[in-house]
């Protein structure tokens, strides 16, 4: 994610990816950067899925769901 972030950026796009915890978080934390993370999805223009191997979880394919049903347009880095 790091790598993408980086390259767009250098591109000169603004990036505006998910928060990272580094470590453990509570339920409370994480309900914390849920939000934030679907709230950043209504700013984009569009949503770039980093998914090496083609994987995505449970959450991500939520966050597919929702930048899809705001009208945003979803690529991904891998198409597995």
């Amino acid at each position: 994610m790091r790598e993408a972030n980086r390259d767009l950026t250098f591109a000169g796009a603004i990036v505006l990816a998910p928060g990272e915890a580094g470590g453990p978080v509570t339920d409370e934390q994480k309900a914390v950067l849920d939000a934030l993370h679907l709230h950043k999805i209504d700013l984009a223009d569009r949503v770039l899925v980093v998914n090496p191997g083609g994987y995505i979880g449970e959450s991500t394919s939520k966050e597919i769901a929702y930048a899809r049903a705001g009208g945003k347009p979803v690529a991904f880095t891998h198409h597995d």
